[in-house]
């Protein structure tokens, strides 16, 4: 049986993207994940390039609300940023809720070089977290 996985993210345009190619790509099909935002924007462009150096591509991803999801059942919910930790509803069925706060990759300023280093960081510290969590599915 697979897992249903949902990850949150304020935006679903970073971290929660990142997440769910992440995911996807360690689990070796054990999972189905989703990823939706509580204000969907669009996919950042640096979280694509970020997961093009990872070998993932997630150009295909749309950044999707919350709401698209509400009528689901999921097994896991994880929220990836405090805010979405915060106003996360409540899902139907069993979901598990995990929490991970990771700092928004966007928010740092600099050059594309410096910026592009943060969601990098985000990234490998997305990536750690789940290939210890993956392990822990039975």
């Amino acid at each position: 049986m697979k897992h249903q996985v949902l990850i949150l993210c304020t935006a679903n345009s970073a971290r929660s993207q990142m997440a769910e190619g992440l995911l996807r790509s360690i689990a070796d099909g054990r999972v189905d994940v989703f990823s939706a935002g509580a204000k969907p924007s669009s996919v950042n462009p640096f979280a694509i390039q970020a997961m093009q150096k990872r070998g993932i591509d997630i150009t295909g991803h749309t950044s999707d609300s919350i709401e698209k999801y509400l009528d689901q059942s999921f097994d896991y919910v994880i929220t990836v940023c405090d805010h979405a930790a915060e106003t996360c509803p409540i899902f139907p069925g069993k979901a598990n809720r995990i929490h991970w706060g990771f700092p928004d990759p966007a928010a740092v300023e600099g050059d594309q070089d410096d910026i592009l280093a943060s969601f990098i960081t985000v990234r490998d510290g997305l990536e750690e977290k789940l290939s210890e969590w993956i392990t822990t599915l039975t």
